[in-house]
């Protein structure tokens, strides 16, 4: 025990000494977790519109009024003519703009109605879509205010209810899909430099001559990484709850359980590809490249997998970020036990395992 705290004690001052691997586990996670939580939101906010008034008569202008109260919405200076929109939609001046016709004041109460047309740039679909959706909806609540008693003989009103994220909150999405992202990178990334830096610098042979077991030597490499990553998490989740205005509606506990046991699948990879690796370029290049691009793609939290073609959907079950991914969503976001996760948990205790278990028997012994 003596000789595993000793080498524990010495992975410390190489992660302490080195100011690049102390960027990438302390600096990367709080960029990450700030821009995925501030500037990366599904939310569509403050999109500038363009407003042609032919109408200029009460009705367009509080309609006007209704759309600059809305926090989705920046109106720019009124539109001329139609030939002047088209030009700002091409120069990239508005996404979308709003056409009242003249007399449209008076066509309220006709039978026929009146109209008002939209113009969405639908070179981002999606984007175009939810606008369509925000100005039609703004329109129709001022409809019925305007007449409120005009109702159909028969008429179906939805009730809407959002669960789990009532005030629509866009971060609560992307915090567990970073959280998974971090953990893959960073415990991954630094983990896998770790044996292969030790062929590196010549301390390989210290190592295989001393009475140490090749296990404990992988254990001494990964409890540091095991330990900063969980401090990492505490940081994370602080940043979450006072920056971001998360609630932690799970148990914390739980939480903690199942973000050790995805560290540790995450440390297990690491230390396989370290074993199987002759550099640390290329340890680098499989862990960060290899790892961060399929969690970011194939865990769901910016993509949908339901969307994604089946290949992508079966690939995605490789992954263990998929399932940390669904525990966090599970516990944190939607107050869930352990009755509910317990097959994610399996899959990664089953993952942590295997990858474990191979790690162990790519540890050579000897040099060649």
């Amino acid at each position: 025990m003596k000789q595993l705290l000793a080498f524990i004690q010495k992975e410390f001052y190489h992660v302490f000494r080195d100011r690049r691997t102390l960027l990438i586990l302390f600096g990367l996670p709080v960029v990450q977790i700030v821009l995925f939580g501030f500037a990366l939101s599904s939310e569509v906010k403050n999109i500038s519109i363009a407003i042609l008034d032919n109408a200029h008569d009460v009705r367009s202008e509080q309609i006007i009024s209704k759309i600059s109260a809305s926090a989705y919405f920046h109106i720019k200076r009124p539109a001329l003519n139609y030939r002047e929109i088209e030009q700002r939609f091409k120069e990239g001046d508005i996404k979308c703009a709003l056409l009242f016709p003249p007399g449209f004041g008076s066509d309220v109460y006709h039978p026929g109605g009146a109209e008002v047309q939209i113009i969405a740039d639908a070179s981002d679909p999606n984007t175009a879509t939810t606008l369509t959706n925000y100005l039609t909806s703004v329109i129709n609540d001022y409809q019925q205010q305007l007449n409120p008693a005009s109702k159909p003989v028969y008429q179906i009103i939805p009730e809407v209810r959002l669960l789990y994220n009532e005030e629509q909150n866009g971060s609560l999405n992307f915090i567990p899909g970073v959280i998974a992202l971090i953990f893959m990178i960073v415990s991954t990334a630094l983990t896998s430099v770790s044996v292969v830096r030790e062929k590196e610098m010549g301390t390989m042979e210290i190592l295989l001559v001393s009475p140490f077991k090749p296990i404990m030597v992988l254990i001494a490499k990964a409890i540091p990484y095991l330990v900063l990553s969980l401090v990492n998490f505490i940081i994370i989740l602080l940043l979450s709850v006072f920056l971001l205005n998360v609630e932690i509606k799970g148990s914390i506990a739980l939480i903690f359980a199942e973000s050790i046991l995805f560290i540790i699948t995450c440390l297990s990879l690491g230390l396989l590809i370290s074993n199987i690796t002759a550099s640390q370029q290329t340890a680098m290049l499989i862990s960060m490249m290899g790892m961060m691009l399929p969690t970011m793609l194939l865990t769901g939290f910016m993509f949908p997998l339901e969307n994604m073609p089946w290949i992508f959907r079966a690939l995605s079950h490789i992954l263990p970020s998929r399932y940390y991914y669904n525990i966090i969503k599970a516990v944190m976001l939607k107050g869930l036990g352990f009755s509910f996760v317990w097959k994610e948990t399996l899959i990664l205790l089953g993952m942590a395992t295997v990858l474990l278990t191979l790690a162990l028997k790519n540890f050579k012994i000897r040099l060649s």
